[in-house]
């Protein structure tokens, strides 16, 4: 752990977000002395259990790093709690916002630090210049998923790409289904009836986890009808961002 600004701290976060690394940004709202550290006081946590920042002494630290991993490994974005941490506390206590854990140095004093969750937003891949590859991208944008709009086939997937739609309408389609399976990406879909889709994915390796027609039944009609009953199913699914 380090000392650093408010300035290189948020240089700092900026860089975590441009290279989607997820981290938990640790903010000090109350102390009570003797504790070393102070309101306003921040660090960020990272998944490998790096603290950049001071948010106090090694027995603060311990405790905001294990409940912080904690916090990483749920992947729920926007998640937050309370961090408590006080010689007031005989036993770890929790509930929803809050987890109260005992002072573990003799020098006592009250913290209560605030965890908030920051994940890249969930990043999906679209290959396509159709209407509805359009429509996709469009949407994705507008509800805050990060989108990767390619027209070459053997364009890369990026490792942790949660969705890839291939709405190209039989233009060079089984590459790009065969990277997202190799890939292991959660969604893959394509943009077929039901029968030319069954052709396609007779060819290709792994073609049963491949959704087509793509989309929940809804009775979508214009590409962005479709575009949103892809991310319904994408939703229904449990479809999260990935690392």
């Amino acid at each position: 752990m380090f000392s650093s600004g408010p300035g290189d701290l948020q240089a700092r976060a900026d860089a975590l977000r441009s290279v989607r690394e997820p981290y938990v940004l640790a903010t000090v709202v109350r102390a009570r002395r003797p504790a070393s550290a102070k309101a306003g006081d921040r660090a960020l946590v990272l998944p490998d259990g790096t603290i950049e920042g001071f948010v106090g002494g090694h027995c603060a630290v311990d405790t905001v790093r294990a409940q912080s991993l904690r916090l990483l490994q749920r992947r729920r974005p926007g998640q937050a709690t309370l961090l408590r941490i006080t010689p007031e506390a005989d036993e770890p206590r929790e509930e929803e916002g809050l987890v109260a854990v005992g002072q573990p140095c003799l020098s006592g004093g009250t913290l209560e630090i605030f965890l908030e969750v920051v994940l890249p937003p969930m990043l999906v891949h679209v290959y396509g210049e159709s209407p509805i590859a359009r429509a996709f991208a469009a949407v994705g944008q507008a509800i805050g998923h990060q989108v990767a709009a390619v027209r070459d086939p053997w364009a890369a997937i990026a490792r942790d790409t949660s969705a890839v739609l291939v709405a190209s309408h039989g233009v060079s389609e089984e590459p790009v289904l065969l990277a997202a399976l190799a890939a292991g990406v959660p969604y893959v879909g394509l943009i077929a009836a039901r029968e030319r889709g069954a052709a396609v994915l007779a060819a290709v390796a792994g073609g049963d986890r491949v959704h087509v027609p793509a989309g929940l039944d809804i009775g979508a009609v214009t590409p962005g009808e479709v575009a949103v009953s892809i991310y319904a199913q994408i939703i229904e699914l449990g479809v999260r961002g990935t690392l």
